[in-house]
């Protein structure tokens, strides 16, 4: 279950090993150790172009996700990309009063099941289905571990 990691942003550090045995964790955790998965950690000019280009909404977002398996072609072992805003995640941890590392396990976990054709927009019967999988994922963690290094979320 290899996992990608790309992140350009220098204002702050997050320990890639343990999010990428995180990030590996998870997909075993959904049935889909095998896969190979794509994140990418981004700041807010970044997730805005993004967001913009794809899904036609001009503001930050919190986690993008792009399903390979989705689109034509034979059946690929890459499951797809997940794209992180990290100052946006911080602010969100900040306003839910939770830690920046738990926020970014339920993006993370979020930008996953994404990837695996869950999709809270499509309707509310599918968004119940989605944050109850966010949720048994999330609980079947455990203790989670720092991914930020302290004293860089002061900095957004």
């Amino acid at each position: 279950m290899p996992v990608v990691i790309g992140m350009r942003l220098t204002r702050w550090r997050v320990r890639l090993g343990a999010l990428r045995r995180l990030a590996g964790h998870v997909l075993h955790a959904i049935g889909e150790s095998e896969a190979l998965l794509s994140l990418e950690i981004v700041g807010d000019d970044r997730m805005r172009r993004l967001n913009r280009t794809f899904r036609h909404r001009d503001k930050t977002t919190d986690v993008l996700a792009f399903a390979t398996r989705e689109g034509p072609g034979p059946p690929s072992a890459l499951l797809g990309d997940v794209v992180i805003s990290l100052p946006q995640a911080i602010r969100q941890a900040r306003r839910h009063q939770q830690g920046i590392d738990h926020e970014l396990v339920v993006l993370l976990i979020h930008g996953i099941l994404h990837l695996c054709g869950y999709d809270h927009e499509r309707s509310e019967p599918e968004a119940k289905r989605m944050v109850r999988r966010e949720r048994a994922v999330l609980r079947g963690i455990g203790p989670i571990p720092r991914l930020l290094v302290s004293g860089d979320s002061d900095r957004v």
